[in-house]
């Protein structure tokens, strides 16, 4: 084999192992989209699992960083962590249960689940259609690609058209949530796509449309 077939066979080996990460990653992530099903039935418990969840993950970050693993919790950490995280806190499950949480005490139940559904679904699933699909990636979005962002915006609009039964509305959030979605702002994306969906769900579109 010579350097050239080396070097594109470490380039395979390479994305695989990312698309790997990648998938596990937005599989946890995904698990968010349950966060509404269970504030329909427990409020209170709802968020009281998501601020225990996220203060237990917190702590077990620094004990894993100090050389103490934690049963479980620092091996999910480390397999679904992507190389530039291996050496550092791990934020994003930090800023997955917030983004969560403030949606839920922000808003009313609709706007706060469609936040969550567009973070859970919107976010996680464009991010897997990106990396499989995506080739065209959108300027100023650090890799965000056209694929990527029209699954996050057909899904977050089927998801509004559930809960809210109006093109109008369904669109004009979904516009929102995958503009949010293309910002590139890392972790901090699980607090602003909640937060931000929420918002124009709730104060732009609902009370106007």
């Amino acid at each position: 084999m010579n350097s050239a077939a080396y070097v594109m066979n470490d380039r395979v080996k390479t994305t695989r192992h990312e698309l790997t990460i990648e998938f596990y990653r937005k599989s946890i992530h995904l698990l968010i989209g349950l966060v509404p099903l269970a504030a329909s039935y427990r409020f209170e418990l709802t968020v009281a699992f998501l601020i225990s969840g996220t203060l237990l993950y917190t702590l077990a970050e620094m004990m894993r960083l100090s050389g103490r693993e934690v049963y479980i919790i620092s091996g999910v950490t480390r397999a679904a962590s992507r190389s530039r995280d291996r050496d550092r806190f791990v934020l994003g499950p930090v800023t997955l249960g917030l983004g969560a949480l403030l949606a839920l005490m922000l808003y009313p139940e609709r706007a706060a689940f469609i936040g969550i559904y567009a973070l859970a679904f919107g976010d996680g699933i464009s991010s897997i259609a990106g990396k499989l699909l995506g080739k065209v990636e959108i300027p100023f979005t650090g890799g965000k690609t056209l694929v990527g962002s029209g699954a996050c915006f057909l899904i977050v609009y089927l998801a509004a058209y559930i809960l809210y039964g109006d093109l109008l509305i369904s669109l004009g959030i979904a516009a929102v949530a995958t503009f949010l979605e293309a910002l590139p702002s890392t972790d901090f994306d699980n607090i602003l796509i909640p937060v931000g969906t929420g918002f124009a769900a709730e104060y732009l579109f609902v009370r106007f449309l």
